[in-house]
């Protein structure tokens, strides 16, 4: 499919960057002009995938988040969010609902649920000590 726009941004993981990610992949696909739920979708869904960047990929430090996002010709919205962290260890495990690597910090174990629940389709790929790689897409109707 033909990219019709795209970006790459990177920022440090902090948590303050979270609200900031958001807000840049909404700006970037402002042009779409998705109903108010499809923003709140994937808001929601970079959110998450942001968070678990912060929390768990760079759980004993901090690092830097990468987001590149893509828009093709079907108006499908591609967003990847990648750290360069601790990585997961078993991705069939991680992405099920209530699992956490951060309990102590009451987290709930929910974000890829969230994730797969707001977007049409959420790809996950890591390796340990090198990071992971989190793809959501979503459509936005015509």
């Amino acid at each position: 499919m033909k990219i019709i726009n795209e970006m790459k941004l990177s920022f440090p993981s902090k948590s303050c960057n979270e609200a900031f990610a958001r807000a840049a992949v909404t700006a970037f696909v402002m042009n779409l002009d998705p109903t108010v739920e499809e923003l709140s979708d994937l808001k929601t869904a970079v959110s998450e995938a942001v968070t678990n960047c912060i929390v768990h990929g760079y759980r004993h430090g901090s690092g830097t988040i990468f987001i590149t996002a893509k828009i093709t010709e079907a108006n499908k919205v591609t967003v990847k969010i990648r750290d360069k962290g601790c990585g997961i260890e078993n991705v069939n495990q991680a992405m099920q609902p209530l699992f956490t690597t951060a309990p102590e910090e009451e987290r709930a174990g929910l974000g890829f649920a969230v994730m797969q629940s707001f977007c049409d389709s959420v790809k996950v790929s890591s390796k340990p000590q090198k990071g992971t790689t989190v793809t959501l897409e979503k459509y936005i109707a015509v």
